[in-house]
């Protein structure tokens, strides 16, 4: 009998404090007009006591508590984060340690905005080989720590949370297709240059060096619209699913404008698009799965429907699926 992967529990977690345009605007020459108009961001949430650890396990718990699971029937806890606790420990063995899990696998994944969708390919390889049936993806970030709050045009951009799904063994089809991607000669359009080996190298000699999130926006925007548009267009194609038959679309949250167009190329009403964007603002590789959570448990993501996800982030990487929930 073939060996399918599903996801079977969602859950999602956000910090209480929230920070409005306006409230940046207090200590930032901008405004919320300013910033709506440019990303369609209103406000984000912002972690004062969690640590991205933290995030990653509540929204861990939650999804654990929808499939009917306990932490130790896990095989592996997958983290995909660009702002982990530590290098070393990784942010997945912290969660491991904190959910009260069993030794098993745990490895974070730093692909940026697209680290959810990395992990859900590695889970799903997995699983289908038999090597698995039960694993935890969370794309989790506090962002709010990385950014440089004297730069409006990265500053605005980000919040902090985490999402999780867990991704089990069935016999029928869940995940459809899913694609990853990677091109380094962009690398340095969107980068954030500490924690690395060669940062630390640098602060012997340089103290002062800038290590905030440095993105050139322009070209990012160029790049991604043509990325995700297509990235999203192969994973429907791969999975067999027409427009019609296309449920749901669950874009990476980064800037309205990019999501329109990958809507746009699939032939979807807005309508079928599901966006938190606004008000959580962009939690880079939390941002599919903090809406997946969202979406099913309001009710709009219901088992059957499909559903078609595109990320696009630092690295520069990119990627898809389509999946039936």
């Amino acid at each position: 009998m073939s060996i399918y992967s599903r996801f079977t529990g969602t859950g999602s977690y956000f910090p209480s404090k929230i920070m409005t345009n306006d409230d940046i605007a207090q200590f930032l020459d901008t405004s919320d007009e300013w910033i709506v108009t440019r990303t369609g961001i209103k406000q984000r949430h912002v972690a004062e006591e969690e640590s991205c650890s933290d995030m990653a396990t509540e929204a861990g718990k939650r999804a654990l508590e929808m499939a009917g699971l306990n932490a130790n029937e896990l095989d592996a806890i997958i983290v995909g984060t660009l702002s982990p606790d530590t290098i070393m420990p990784s942010t997945a063995c912290r969660v491991q340690y904190k959910l009260g899990a069993k030794p098993c696998m745990a490895f974070d994944i730093a692909a940026a905005c697209s680290g959810f969708l990395y992990g859900v390919r590695v889970a799903d390889g997995m699983i289908r080989s038999g090597g698995a049936r039960n694993i935890l993806v969370i794309g989790a970030e506090h962002l709010t720590a990385c950014v440089d709050w004297r730069d409006r045009s990265t500053c605005i951009l980000f919040g902090d949370g985490a999402g999780a799904a867990v991704v089990s063994a069935d016999s029928t089809p869940g995940i459809r297709s899913i694609f990853n991607y990677a091109d380094g000669e962009y690398g340095e359009l969107l980068k954030q240059d500490n924690l690395g080996s060669q940062y630390l190298k640098k602060m012997i000699n340089e103290p002062a060096i800038d290590h905030m999130i440095k993105m050139k926006g322009n070209d990012v925007f160029k790049i991604a619209v043509r990325a995700m548009a297509d990235a999203a267009q192969e994973a429907a194609d791969a999975a067999g699913f027409s427009s019609d038959q296309i449920d749901w679309m669950i874009p990476h949250q980064a800037n309205l404008r990019i999501i329109d167009a990958a809507a746009k190329r699939l032939g979807l009403d807005k309508e079928k698009v599901i966006i938190n964007l606004t008000n959580y603002g962009n939690t880079s590789a939390a941002t599919i799965p903090t809406a997946l959570d969202q979406a099913v448990r309001d009710g709009r993501i219901q088992r059957g429907h499909n559903v078609v996800s595109a990320a696009f982030g630092g690295g520069l990487t990119w990627g898809s699926m389509a999946f039936t929930f």
